[in-house]
């Protein structure tokens, strides 16, 4: 089916209306799909497994009901949204259950991928913020982080993301795709611009500036929150003193330093710098391999959830 579109009154083209596409994925490793079929299926395997073990035992053990622990089982809860908008049909592809998707199909995955990316970025500030106020503030931290403040924070990070997504999925759809083939495995943003008939530099510059604000700015609330925290700590008498400080945030730091990193990598980069295997290769990272460091980084580095995991293995068998 061919439409006008009438971007300028003296030109005039014929494009072709698509209205679903299909993912070309991983085509480019045809001899590795099963091996990459059952590395993705171990990683998310676990992945799920490992959240759901996080969110079970922080609501199962009263020793971790604080904010801290509220704000990683949200975490958690959103990490594994994440991972079911994206890795299930990724693995049907593999197997060559490549089907189309619609053109609401996709703009729904790209509404939910893009809502639940930013709320991880915000939900990892919030627990910068927890950890600055736990440190720098510990005796008004009882009053400040109350139910009503953690709230709002959780509260305020998934309306930054449903503000966002929705402001990109009507500047990302609104625009004549010639194309249907996605060279992705998914519906992000640069590979469904790139199907466009039109010249999408301007909606390039409004993707890059929105990127640039939803990494860098809750980056930056996180760096100057570490910057306040190891301050204070630097200024501790007793060497256990600061030791057990910085504990407390290790776990965090791991998680945001890599968080934060693979999302300037992929988002932040000159559009024409990296090839489609390269950026799938950036994209599996913080699709696949990212969430699954959450409850890696929280379960061995931690101290407080793995004696919640052994008091938990106690009491089963013990049963």
């Amino acid at each position: 089916i061919y439409i006008s579109y009438f971007s300028d009154p003296m030109k005039r083209e014929n494009y072709s209306e698509v209205s679903e596409f299909i993912f070309q994925g991983f085509s480019n490793f045809q001899e590795h799909q099963i091996t990459l079929f059952m590395v993705f299926l171990a990683l998310y395997i676990l992945t799920l497994a490992g959240n759901a073990i996080i969110v079970t035992i922080i609501s199962m053990d009263r020793h971790l009901h604080t904010p801290m622990y509220f704000f990683l089982s949200m975490l958690s809860i959103s990490e594994t949204f994440y991972t079911l908008v994206i890795v299930p049909r990724m693995l049907a592809s593999l197997t060559g259950l490549n089907q189309p998707i619609s053109l609401a199909g996709c703009a729904t995955q790209m509404f939910c991928f893009i809502t639940l990316a930013i709320n991880n970025c915000f939900l990892l500030t919030a627990m910068g913020y927890d950890r600055y106020v736990a440190i720098c503030n510990p005796l008004r931290y009882t009053v400040i982080m109350d139910k009503k403040m953690c709230t709002k924070l959780i509260c305020g990070s998934c309306a930054i993301g449903l503000t966002i997504a929705t402001v990109q999925i009507a500047s990302v759809f609104r625009l004549p795709f010639c194309d249907a083939r996605v060279p992705h495995y998914f519906c992000d943003i640069l590979p469904i611009m790139m199907l466009s008939c039109v010249d999408t530099s301007i909606h390039d510059i409004i993707n890059f500036i929105i990127s640039s604000l939803v990494i860098v700015v809750p980056m930056g609330l996180v760096f100057i929150s570490y910057v306040l925290i190891i301050s204070t700590i630097l200024k501790i008498a007793s060497a256990e003193g600061r030791q057990k400080a910085f504990a407390t945030c290790a776990s965090h730091l791991t998680v945001v330093i890599i968080h934060y990193g693979c999302a300037s990598i992929a988002y932040l980069k000159p559009k024409s710098e990296n090839t489609r295997d390269q950026d799938q290769l950036i994209s599996v990272t913080y699709t696949v391999f990212t969430p699954l460091l959450n409850p890696v980084v929280y379960t061995l580095r931690n101290k407080e959830v793995k004696d919640a995991l052994r008091r938990a293995v106690g009491r089963k068998s013990l049963c």
